[in-house]
């Protein structure tokens, strides 16, 4: 192999060592670390941060980028490494090191300040903090440059090449199409879902979902699972991805959402190719494509009456006293209940939308300056009754119910609707080409699905753009179609059987 390319390979390898080192601390830190040692873990993340932008900014990566980038004998997937490469160390020579380790510090008081703000339902414990990330994210944007909405900057770094015009419009058409559909569906007879806020023993609870990740496919020779206060899903690449959790004993699906939903986002971890280990084309390729790949298995997969044909059973035999008199279908119909909710995580997968435009508005606005961070619970609470109708009682139900903010992640929140979209556009592809997919997912075999999901996304990495993997799969463009396609069929359906006493 090219020696020079041998020498960029390691000095990549090097930038993801440091940089998943600082990544366990966080986990860590969200799962285990005692309170007391908040303060130096904050320093201990700001120093690797610091370490690995100047990894990433160094002068001698610089110079072999450039070499490889006038080198012809390298393959299409060598090139598109170097290219993507060359990208980033030209964003991050636009930061320094004190910024950068600046912002760490920030995100981790910023992070302590939201879990004491929640939990004792006081937005001014965390303002502080808050406002002072907000302010170096407007500077970020002035450091990265932006040739429309000063948004478009945090956006890249989530899903490249995505602009805050195109998703305004793509918000607009959700408003347009959603909105009335889900009216209809209100002004439909409800179904009947209080049985899934009996009491479900917690240590029953985790048993069954282990199950769940384990029927997926997830590798828990290569992961694990644990509690955390708001779910997520972290990396160490491909042979280390863990998940978390959360559990109700007053909430069932609380605890299912989190395990598919985490499951996943690990599968996509753990299938990404080994040998390409700190390289982009070992990397996912946005996070709308990562969020399509949980949401998925989330609503796609776990919110059918297919998954839950075989799964049921199983689920009533943990519980038989909550769930004693329940049926396959009556389970599926509660899990599909479409009503307006406080809690952007506990959503129906329709109204969920709302919740994610709701967050845009308000970055988009925070980040230009249009309103100040000492003004969001109010327009927090106003934006909520607009949009889903419902009054917020408290800020830890709030605009305190998040976790992104704490971590800086302002851009984010878009992916998780276009993750919803790219699903509904993948999984329609899925079921036309795998032969039987549904009688398979009735028996509980969710193999050919997961197999195929390596096949079409995993295994490429970031060799693809997302726009680019989402025309390989589906032959065209991000497409909302797909997702009213998908939700006037399922709801038409549902809310059609529910007064019939035939089978779904």
């Amino acid at each position: 192999m090219n020696s020079d390319y041998e020498k960029y390979k390691d000095l990549l390898v090097r930038l993801a060592d440091v940089q998943y080192a600082a990544t366990v601390l966080n986990w860590d830190q969200e799962t285990y670390m005692p309170p007391k040692g908040a303060t130096h873990r904050a320093q201990q993340i700001s120093t690797l941060s610091g370490m690995a932008h100047e990894l990433s900014t160094s002068a001698g990566l610089g110079e072999i980028l450039e070499k490889l980038t006038l080198d012809l004998t390298l393959s299409e997937k060598e090139k598109r490494n170097v290219r993507q490469s060359l990208k980033n160390f030209k964003t991050s020579k636009k930061y320094s090191t004190a910024f950068v380790e600046k912002m760490s510090l920030c995100i981790s008081e910023a992070f302590q300040a939201w879990q004491k703000a929640k939990a004792g339902n006081n937005f001014a414990l965390y303002a502080p903090s808050l406002e002072k990330l907000v302010g170096l994210r407007r500077e970020e944007c002035e450091l990265l440059g932006y040739t429309g909405h000063p948004y478009d900057a945090l956006l890249d770094q989530y899903e490249p090449g995505a602009l805050t015009a195109d998703l305004t419009i793509l918000f607009a058409d959700v408003r347009s199409q959603l909105v009335d559909f889900v009216k209809g569906i209100a002004a439909m007879p409800q179904n009947e879902d209080a049985f899934l806020h009996k009491h479900y023993d917690k240590q029953k609870q985790w048993d069954f979902g282990i199950g769940l990740l384990k029927q997926m496919g997830y590798d828990f020779e290569a992961g694990r699972q644990d509690l955390s206060s708001h779910p997520f899903t972290t990396s160490f690449g491909p042979l280390d991805v863990r998940v978390t959790t959360r559990v109700s004993e007053s909430n069932l699906e609380e605890m299912v959402w989190s395990c598919i939903h985490e499951g996943g986002h690990a599968l996509y971890e753990q299938g990404l190719p080994a040998s390409e280990y700190g390289l982009p084309s070992g990397e996912y390729i946005s996070l709308g494509i990562h969020e399509s790949q949980s949401r998925l298995w989330e609503n796609n997969v776990g919110r059918e009456f297919a998954y839950w044909k075989y799964n049921f059973p199983k689920l009533q035999a943990f519980f038989p006293e909550s769930l004693k008199g329940q049926t396959a279908e009556s389970f599926f119909k509660a899990i599909n209940t479409v009503r307006p909710s406080l809690i952007r995580t506990g959503a129906d997968e329709l109204t969920y939308h709302f919740h994610i435009l709701i967050r845009f508005e308000i970055e988009k606005a925070l980040i230009e300056g249009s309103i100040e961070v000492k003004d969001l619970p109010a327009i927090w609470n106003d934006k909520y009754k607009e949009y889903l109708g419902i009054d917020v009682p408290t800020d830890s139900e709030g605009v305190l119910q998040d976790i992104h903010w704490s971590h800086g992640s302002f851009g984010y929140f878009p992916t998780y609707s276009l993750g919803s979209f790219y699903a509904a556009q993948f999984y329609s592809k899925a079921l036309e080409q795998i032969p039987q997919l549904e009688n398979e997912i009735e028996k509980g075999n969710l193999k050919p699905l997961h197999d195929w999901l390596k096949e079409k996304v995993y295994r490429h990495g970031k060799f693809y753009s997302a726009e680019e993997l989402c025309i390989q799969i589906s032959g065209e463009k991000l497409n909302f179609k797909y997702f009213m396609s998908y939700a006037q069929k399922k709801y038409n359906r549902l809310y059609k059987f529910q007064s019939e006493t035939s089978s779904v």
